[in-house]
């Protein structure tokens, strides 16, 4: 066997995975069977399901039904906001991850279906059978996903308030009360030294003890985005930063298995976190072999919508990280499975999300999964909606705080409302 990271996290991990799968588990008093136990880093495709299958939300406290009556969406300036209310009253609101093209998903298929429906019913009943409504399974991708992520974050804020228990407790949470993150450049139109210039900034203007940067061309057949780019931003970085900065690579698709194992060797040069995306995403054949030749870890799954993909991930460990995106993988739920795979394998779940309010998101997800990795990405913003919260969020050495209040943790939903009107 060839001595790799990957063999070696098979074996340094297993020990851990009980623990990881028992987060995130409502407990015996709900009812809930638990999580199942951990017995080696290499699950039966059986062992994968039955973890996903595990109920999650713990809903003690809520014992009336909390009936839909409206849902719809809203602007307020450039971002949108989908607002839900029951029939008694109680009232959730979400942020989108600014798709407008997926609106109308959201408003012929997901809202109307979700009218009446009790919201107590969203783990156990409602998500499976909107899947089949009107054969929504037709349409599953990231668009149909997103959608119902809107609905699913806004009733889970509805049930948080109702329950008096933040997002991250419906779902056991305690885990962490911060969390380690990266601030991530998007660009690709810079030089080496430029892009570190940038980097540089966006440390200073964060705190953030990691970054992490574009390479290649993004889904460019092995063409890098200009000559030489990749291996000067690379070695520059490290050169730059010294130990003191952590740093990752995201190739966005960018090469084909010998390009990427070319790119990753310099990646370990530097001691780099990880190596996201490397290989076309749907080409998963393509990233296991590259994931098998490296000892960096390998991340991906932000573009995923299957379960079935993230379990033959999981199974065949083609990565080292899955990367569930919390918008377009379909919510909190689905994402939560992956986790409870993951887990079960030894494998960390680092999460992806968009930018604007969706790190608020990611930090309620960590809050309750044992193991995410080192870091979570973080594309700023939280001077927008820091003092929205009690306590309010805050940045202290290179960490996030996690939200404690009801649901996702607003404690004024009405006034951010207030500076809202409809879409027609």
């Amino acid at each position: 066997m060839q001595t790799t990271r990957r063999n070696i996290l098979k074996l340094s991990t297993a020990a851990g995975a009980l623990t990881a799968l028992q987060n995130c588990a409502p407990s015996d008093s709900s009812g809930s069977a638990p999580a199942p136990s951990a017995t080696n880093a290499n699950p039966t495709i059986e062992q994968l399901d039955q973890a996903a299958a595990a109920p999650l939300l713990n809903l003690d406290g809520i014992t009336s039904p909390v009936i839909i009556d409206s849902i719809q969406l809203l602007q307020r300036g450039k971002e949108q906001i989908v607002q839900v209310r029951s029939k008694d009253g109680a009232e959730g609101i979400s942020f989108t991850n600014g798709r407008p093209n997926f609106r109308a998903v959201l408003e012929d298929r997901i809202i109307p279906f979700f009218i009446g429906k009790d919201a107590r019913l969203l783990e156990s009943e409602l998500l499976f059978a909107l899947y089949r409504h009107r054969s929504n399974y037709k349409l599953q991708g990231l668009g149909f996903w997103s959608a119902q992520t809107w609905v699913e974050f806004a009733i889970l804020d509805m049930l948080g308030r109702v329950a008096g228990k933040s997002i991250s407790e419906l779902f056991g949470g305690g885990v962490r009360k911060e969390v380690p993150f990266y601030v991530a450049s998007g660009r690709r139109d810079s030089t080496p030294e430029e892009e570190v210039d940038y980097l540089t900034q966006l440390i200073e203007e964060t705190g953030a003890k990691s970054v992490k940067f574009r390479l290649g061309g993004r889904m460019s057949r092995n063409q890098d985005a200009m000559p030489g780019r990749t291996e000067g931003l690379i070695r520059l970085a490290r050169k730059t930063f010294g130990d003191a900065i952590d740093i990752h690579g995201d190739a966005n698709s960018s090469y084909d298995p010998p390009e990427a194992i070319k790119v990753g060797r310099i990646l370990e040069e530097v001691n780099a976190v990880f190596f996201e995306e490397p290989c076309p995403f749907d080409h998963l054949e393509d990233t296991k072999k590259v994931a098998d030749a490296l000892t960096i870890p390998v991340a991906g799954g932000e573009q995923e919508f299957s379960d079935r993909r993230f379990r033959w991930m999981i199974h065949n460990r083609a990565v080292d990280i899955v990367q569930p995106d919390l918008h377009y993988y379909g919510g909190m739920i689905r994402s939560l499975r992956v986790a409870r795979m993951a887990a079960l394998a030894g494998m960390p779940t680092t999460p992806h999300i968009s930018g604007g309010f969706g790190f608020v998101y990611v930090l309620h997800f960590v809050a309750c999964v044992d193991d995410v990795g080192s870091y979570q990405e973080y594309k700023r913003g939280i001077e927008r909606y820091k003092d929205w919260f009690e306590p309010a969020l805050e940045i202290k050495d290179g960490a996030l705080s996690i939200p404690t209040g009801p649901g996702v943790g607003i404690k004024d939903i009405k006034a951010v409302l207030s500076e809202t009107k409809p879409i027609a």
